[in-house]
């Protein structure tokens, strides 16, 4: 199996795991087949990977406005998209659409976060400054650094 090829199938295996939790937690949102999980989950991660940034950009203001919420809104409606073109994978409604890219966004978070695929942060300390008790943590002091 090609190095590049792992990534994706990780990705891709999370996403569908997510969508499948949310069929299942969330009314308005069911499908047919495995086959239609399938290929909604794909469709749904090359929408999040090509389209969601775009739709990001264009949509600044009203995130900046809202901040951040509006992300919630492009989330449910690239996922009543994936409803409209896949067959035998239904999203009722907005609302429905929302709860359910709710769900999703937090299970592959948690998932992400288990496989070790999430945000490395990491905290060092300042060169030259004491440790310990009596060391100067005012204002530039020697207080932890986190990097992001």
């Amino acid at each position: 199996m090609s190095a590049a090829l792992l990534p994706f199938l990780q990705r891709w295996l999370v996403t569908m795991l997510a969508v499948l939790i949310a069929a299942k937690l969330v009314r308005g949102i069911q499908y047919d087949s495995t086959a239609s999980i399938l290929v909604a989950s794909l469709l749904l991660g090359f929408l999040n990977a090509f389209v969601r940034p775009l739709l990001l950009l264009l949509s600044l203001p009203l995130l900046v406005v809202s901040l951040g919420l509006f992300v919630v809104v492009i989330n449910a409606l690239l996922l009543l998209l994936v409803g409209e073109l896949v067959k035998g994978f239904t999203v009722d409604g907005f609302w429905a659409a929302v709860w359910g890219s709710l769900v999703i966004s937090v299970v592959s978070l948690l998932t992400n976060a288990l496989l070790g695929r999430g945000p490395r942060i990491q905290v060092t300390r300042r060169p030259g400054r004491p440790e310990g008790p009596g060391r100067d943590d005012g204002p530039g002091g020697g207080g932890p650094v986190i990097d992001v």
